[in-house]
């Protein structure tokens, strides 16, 4: 699966370096979780050196702002929302399209929008999943016990876990194990849309 990068004007270096906090090494964290990229391939696509970027992560160091200018860059949101943080305040998030990380399925058809907190990510994750018919994802296991439900807004969709198959249509939902390796498809003419949760390490599997 890629990143979908999107180009972006300059942000403002000077009121992002006013609102750094302890949380960062945090937040990066997390969102090289949500996608799924190794300290390596981070490293790779941002030209921040792999030690820098688990320095950070461990809130060991006090990155420079260009450093994590390019981690921003590389993780596609501003730099605004990677250095802001304070937990303990009222708050209302909105999130626009230009901040909205894209993963892409390998054949290209299939796009998840990652419009889950990313403070949540390492348990609870949502995407808007966006399909051409035959689009296809197919993904490796996640942490034993994980459960991911697909609720179908349009089209029709179909989950592949193991020897089981099964298909859904707009205003059905499918849930299943997703602990190993487990395809949804796009199946029929029409491109398909639904909402995707994916519980991580979930506490009971009936």
């Amino acid at each position: 699966m890629g990143i979908e990068t999107k180009e972006r004007g300059g942000r403002g270096l000077e009121s992002g370096a006013q609102i750094i906090s302890g949380q960062l090494g945090k937040t990066i964290q997390r969102l090289r979780k949500a996608y799924n990229l190794s300290l390596s391939e981070l490293a790779e696509q941002s030209g921040v050196a792999k030690s820098i970027i688990s320095q950070i992560e461990r809130n060991e160091t006090n990155p420079t702002l260009a450093t994590i200018w390019r981690l921003s860059q590389a993780l596609d949101i501003s730099i605004e929302r990677v250095l802001s943080s304070d937990a303990e305040a009222p708050f209302i998030d909105k999130t626009g399209r230009a901040d909205t990380p894209i993963l892409v399925s390998e054949d290209g058809r299939l796009r998840l929008a990652i419009i889950g907190w990313i403070k949540t990510v390492e348990w609870l994750q949502w995407y808007d999943v966006q399909s051409e018919p035959g689009g296809e994802l197919d993904s490796e296991g996640h942490q034993r016990g994980s459960i991911e439900s697909l609720s179908v807004t349009a089209g029709e969709f179909e989950v592949e876990v193991g020897e089981m198959v099964q298909r859904a249509k707009a205003g059905e939902t499918l849930r299943y194990r997703c602990d190993r390796r487990h395809i949804v498809r796009c199946v029929g003419p029409e491109p398909g849309a639904a909402l995707m949760v994916c519980i991580l390490k979930a506490a009971v599997m009936e």
